[in-house]
């Protein structure tokens, strides 16, 4: 049976008019069309979206639903206040500037976010009502920031992927916004996240992690009790189309048409929708520096830029048309002469041959973006240069700048080297030119758009894999109510429990981690049953084991397995350690506290701890990747091992951890039950030593030698007081 793939986009590949009172239908050929095209072969692909038509008559709707249902489209009717409010609103006039660096355009209406709001859970509400076991459900883009957590609301263990086409910001300029959290929060609701480039994947791990508290493992997120994955996925072309546009006679016709019309002068091209952050304004100011330095020029080459029509009705892109007319104007008064403009400038949209042709024509592609998620003019001016002559000049703010290397980069926002990167491009020999469009070639080709969609679609479905995996271990009520019979059947049952993130949660600073009165009780009620033997297992110190729990007829093992104590006696030192290393380790996790503000040492009898949940979480990254390449070669001569835990690094003796200590216990003691539960990875050791038999326990949703997952400290109490019959 062929896989369902559920696609939510703001606009369905498909316009929709009327004319002389019938509805037209036109399919588009877009990007994003284009990719997922190729999944048709494998996948039954199904939209949801907006038909970009505003209509409240029953019967168009109707119509219009019955028409596109055969297009395997979903279509979701907004009112004009709507489309004014969620997509000309909040998704362009909020997110759009904001997330391209232009903050001084966003505007922060609550009544455009209570649309946002309302539009989104359009969307989810659609899909839910279609949704199927085993369908994929891929969202797309800014204007649906919330749909992917409103879906996992409703369905728990669907299959999400979000994909955002526009660049995601730096989290200090995401955190201007009102609703940030809001808007994570609904991206995380899907497993896998994907952007054009890294930059983006590291902004947005930046603002989850800062936002929510959430754990990060390098790509990984754990959120709400799951694993999302975030990758970089490069959006390509469909390099075949544009690279054999050359061969097709429409567009030899027009290119002899535009070269007889340039008059064997060099081309320049510019292709833009118009928009501020496009940079359009600053590569003309570039060209007329250019034009100015280098005069030897003149009469000898042409600008010709294209600017697509955009959201005409925002006053803010009114005033930009207006501004760039009069650069247009004033720079070929300044330099035209008769049968010269310096720029030939069309306001315009064009049809795939006359593109084509244009790119087939132009010396020299011009894209200076101050901000942008991909650039795909850039790509296919490439493609389509199979002759392997002309250049590209690429701002380095694109996200294809991180593919296109050959390219000459330039930084938009400096006019001179802009200027200083059209002579050299026009200068450039004909066989650098091709050794560096050979390359750019070369990769476009290898990562098209149809390698772009299948490879999303293939994270996406091992991203579920992953999740099946440790949902897998999550004990099962079968499950749990066997163990629960083993134990009560048991004679001599032993049970090893961690403390922290085990029996209780985590603070931001160790010692306001002590035992809650729930905990107190709890713990109070565990020895009632004589023949079982518990064991508290903690990186704690021993003496704070004996402060909370010393009277109460526990075995305690305390420092990952430095210190014991068996019921009723009095502590031990497993072995007798050397501690002198702290001589020369103490002095350095000092100086990290010194440049780690909210940073902290705690000492122990047998190892040094350093603690940095209190610390900015780009900083805590930054320090404690630096501290571990600094102590690695000091913990290979001192004999030590450096054990990275939850927001601490601890450094011990070598040979000290939880297994060992576990296996000395087990060897003392009677035992027909063996019960471990811990939540971090120095309680792997714990479960590694115990026997096939035992019952091992992970908290949380990492990957674990133990058998089994329980998803919080409040599922480990609960489970305990099952155990023991209590309510």
């Amino acid at each position: 049976m062929r896989q369902r793939i559920i696609t939510l986009a703001n606009r369905l590949p498909v316009s929709i008019s009327k004319r002389k009172g019938a509805l037209t239908y036109l399919q588009s050929v877009g990007g994003l069309a284009t990719g997922l095209s190729s999944l048709q072969d494998t996948h039954d692909l199904i939209w949801i979206g907006w038909p970009g038509y505003i209509t409240d008559k029953a019967n168009e709707r109707q119509a219009i639903g019955e028409k596109l249902s055969t297009m395997n489209m979903n279509p979701l009717f907004l009112t004009s206040h709507e489309v004014e409010y969620f997509y000309e609103g909040f998704s362009n006039k909020t997110i759009w500037p904001l997330f391209h660096y232009f903050s001084q355009y966003a505007a922060y209406n609550p009544s455009f976010w209570r649309v946002y709001q309302k539009v989104n859970r359009y969307y989810a509400e659609e899909t839910l009502k279609i949704l199927k076991p085993g369908d994929l459900i891929w969202v797309h883009d800014y204007h649906l920031l919330l749909t992917p957590q409103l879906i996992r609301a409703q369905k728990p263990d669907a299959a999400i992927g979000f994909f955002l086409h526009i660049p995601f910001p730096s989290y200090e300029v995401f955190r201007t916004m009102p609703w940030r959290k809001e808007l994570i929060t609904g991206m995380l609701g899907a497993d896998l996240i994907g952007f054009h480039t890294y930059d983006y994947v590291r902004h947005f791990i930046s603002a989850a992690v800062r936002l929510t508290g959430l754990e990060q493992a390098i790509t990984q997120l754990i959120f709400q009790d799951r694993i999302i994955q975030v990758d970089s996925f490069p959006m390509g072309i469909d390099f075949k189309k544009f690279a054999g546009a050359a061969k097709q006679k429409s567009v030899q016709r027009e290119v002899n048409r535009m070269r007889s019309r340039m008059g064997g002068r060099k081309v320049i091209l510019s292709i833009d929708r118009l928009d501020y952050s496009k940079g359009i304004l600053q590569r003309l100011m570039a060209y007329q520096r250019f034009l100015t330095r280098f005069p030897q020029w003149h009469e000898k080459i042409s600008l010709l830029m294209v600017v697509v029509p955009s959201r005409s009705q925002v006053d803010t892109y009114r005033h930009l048309r207006r501004e760039v007319d009069e650069w247009v104007g004033r720079i070929n008064g300044e330099f035209g002469r008769i049968g010269w403009s310096p720029i030939e400038y069309l306001y315009r949209s064009f049809a795939f041959d006359r593109l084509a042709a244009l790119y087939q024509i132009a010396d020299v592609c011009l894209v200076t973006p101050f901000r942008d998620g991909m650039n795909l003019v850039a790509k296919e001016y490439i493609a389509t240069k199979e002759n392997l002559r002309g250049l590209l000049v690429l701002s380095e703010m694109a996200g294809a700048a991180e593919e296109l290397r050959e390219a000459i980069l330039i930084n938009p926002n400096d006019v001179d080297n802009i200027a200083e990167a059209l002579n050299m491009a026009l200068k450039m020999p004909e066989e650098q030119q091709k050794e560096r469009m050979s390359k750019m070639r070369q990769r476009l080709q290898r990562y098209d758009v149809f390698r772009w969609s299948n490879s999303f679609i293939q994270t996406l479905n091992e991203a579920g894999d992953v999740s099946n995996t440790i949902k897998k271990k999550e004990i099962t009520e079968k499950e749990r109510r066997r163990l629960i019979a083993e134990f009560n059947s048991s004679r001599n049952p032993i049970i090893f429990l961690d403390y922290d993130g085990t029996l209780r949660p985590f603070e931001d600073t160790p010692e306001k981690a002590f035992p809650d009165s729930e905990l107190l009780q709890l713990l109070e009620k565990l020895p009632t049953r004589n023949r079982c033997r518990w064991v508290i297992i903690s990186g704690r110190d021993h003496e704070t084991l004996e402060h909370w729990f010393g009277k109460m007829p526990f075995y305690l093992i305390a420092e990952h397995g430095a210190w014991i104590k068996m019921r009723g006696q009095p502590w031990q030192i497993i072995e007798e350690l050397d501690t002198s290393w702290k001589e020369e380790i103490g002095p350095v996790l000092e100086h990290f506290v010194v440049r780690t503000p909210g940073s902290m040492v705690e000492e122990k009898n047998y190892s040094l701890v350093w603690h940095y949940r209190k610390v900015d979480v780009g900083l805590a990254d930054v320090r404690a990747n630096e501290l571990k390449s600094r102590l690695n070669n000091l913990a290979v001569q001192l004999n030590l091992q450096i054990l990275q835990g939850h927001k601490v690094i601890e450094i011990k003796n070598a040979g000290v951890h939880k297994g060992r200590a576990a296996s000395k216990v087990l060897n003392k003691i009677q035992h027909d039950f063996t019960l471990a539960i811990g939540d971090d990875w120095t309680d792997e050791y714990l479960f590694r030593a115990l026997p096939d038999t035992a019952y091992t326990i992970k908290v949380g949703v990492q990957a674990t030698a133990a058998k089994y997952c329980l998803k919080s400290v409040a599922e480990v109490r609960e489970l305990l007081k099952d155990m023991l019959g209590l309510d």
